[in-house]
């Protein structure tokens, strides 16, 4: 494998540019899985008379109105035309639990967005769901609001497994949450599945994989466990992307990092990546599998580099240059965008005196620095290696890279395409990390 003699790296100035997709993440979950990064809450703020919702909803609204401000300003109001930016080719509702959300909240949510930024006739529009009875909502409802995509959180088929993993669904609930989204009309439903979970076997998760494609989904998403540990990693101060972790939680994770085994995992990836090419399912990127026509498109986003917009808490945005995103915290978020109302909570306060004049504001949040051209560079070259697109031989002109190349020919982890572009073996697949750190 040989890079083309005098070829050059063309490295223009990269300027912002007007998302195409948005992210709106919901934080609100029954309970939360001691596995579980993600921002979420629980308990009395996601059910009962004190629950914050409906709060949270009307300051999603609010921040997706400063935001839709901030790119009219940036790049114009969305529409045809010169001068104009083009409307979301993606909306993803992720979390959390989305799918607690009601029809009508879906719906203000959805239409706030499509006035505001715009969507493309055939939007992709995902919505994640789990599959308990008393979480998954109401998918004709959801259809109707405008949701094309479901993604479930199966994780797994064992009930054993399940457990473990603090699930409160059964094996059973998923076939029926698939049952119902069909139902209603959704186009495209997804299922999510763990692997290298403490206890599990290469035969239990082959159940899991079989009792998965005996649904007929048309997108899968298979993950490894991870066990990390955010409030070592600094992300969980107050301007911090992730919330802190329950003592309870990090003791199950203690435990549990003692059950996974590296090579238990590759065999288990390896099962999965030819089980599923036989029922015809693509491998369109390291952890996501999907029939024709059902790949995620805003995922797609992400690994091509492209600029996506993102509201809630915790929630990460992209301009084509600055990465930014809102701090975890959700009483941070509701100040900043409900502050009337939070003024009016607070003991001793006359909320007539001022609170009308009070006006949202954005959330609490930090932006990164750019990059420099030649970070930039490695970042696309790993992202467009997850996909199985891989990237140009061009991408290695630099002599590190160069280099990096040359060892994972040798060892097998890349191949050549007849288009001439660079991707990962199904060996690499599973030694990507080994090839990516030599990247970087």
């Amino acid at each position: 494998m040989s890079l083309p003699a005098g070829a050059e790296r063309e490295r223009g100035p990269v300027l912002p540019a007007p998302p195409e997709g948005l992210y709106v993440h919901v934080p609100f979950c029954v309970s939360i899985c001691p596995y579980c990064d993600f921002v979420v809450v629980a308990g009395s703020e996601t059910r009962g008379p004190a629950n914050r919702v409906a709060s949270f909803v009307d300051a999603l609204l609010a921040e997706v109105e400063l935001r839709a401000d901030d790119l009219d300003r940036r790049f114009g109001a969305p529409g045809p035309g010169s001068g104009r930016r083009p409307p979301l080719r993606s909306v993803y509702l992720g979390g959390g639990t989305p799918s607690l959300l009601s029809p009508d909240e879906l719906t203000a949510i959805l239409e706030r967005i499509r006035v505001r930024f715009g969507l493309i006739p055939d939007a992709e529009v995902t919505l994640e769901a789990n599959p308990g009875p008393d979480e998954r909502g109401d998918p004709v409802g959801q259809r109707a609001a405008g949701v094309t995509r479901l993604s479930i959180g199966a994780q797994s088929f064992v009930p054993s497994e399940l457990s473990r993993l603090g699930r409160r669904h059964t094996p059973g609930h998923v076939g029926e949450t698939v049952a119902a989204a069909r139902e209603a009309g959704i186009g495209s439903v997804g299922l999510d599945l763990l692997y290298d979970v403490p206890g599990q076997t290469i035969a239990s998760w082959t159940t899991s994989l079989e009792s998965a494609l005996t649904l007929e989904p048309d997108h899968l998403s298979l993950y490894a466990l991870g066990l990390d540990d955010p409030d070592a990693e600094g992300l969980t101060g107050p301007l911090g992307d992730h919330l802190p972790t329950s003592i309870g939680a990090r003791r199950w994770r203690d435990r549990a990092r003692r059950g996974q085994d590296e090579d238990r995992a590759a065999a288990m990836y390896h099962v999965a990546f030819h089980r599923l090419a036989e029922a015809g399912f693509h491998g369109y990127e390291l952890s996501n599998w999907a029939q024709p026509g059902h790949e995620s498109r805003h995922n797609r986003l992400y690994w091509d580099r492209r600029p996506v917009e993102a509201v809630g808490p915790g929630a990460h945005a992209f301009d084509g240059v600055v990465r930014r995103w809102n701090a975890a915290r959700l009483d941070g978020y509701l100040r900043a965008l409900r502050p009337a109302t939070d003024l009016a909570t607070r003991p001793g306060i006359d909320e007539t005196a001022g609170a009308a004049t009070l006006r949202p504001s954005l959330p609490p949040g930090q932006e990164e620095p750019p990059l420099d051209a030649s970070s930039a560079a490695v970042e696309a070259l790993i992202l467009g290696l997850r996909t199985d697109d891989g990237v140009p031989l061009t991408a290695f002109l630099d002599a590190s890279l160069a280099e990096a190349l040359a060892w994972a020919d040798e060892a097998d982890l890349v191949e050549q395409t007849e288009e001439g572009r660079i991707r990962l073996t199904v060996r690499g697949r599973m030694l990507s990390n080994e090839v990516f750190g030599r990247l970087i």
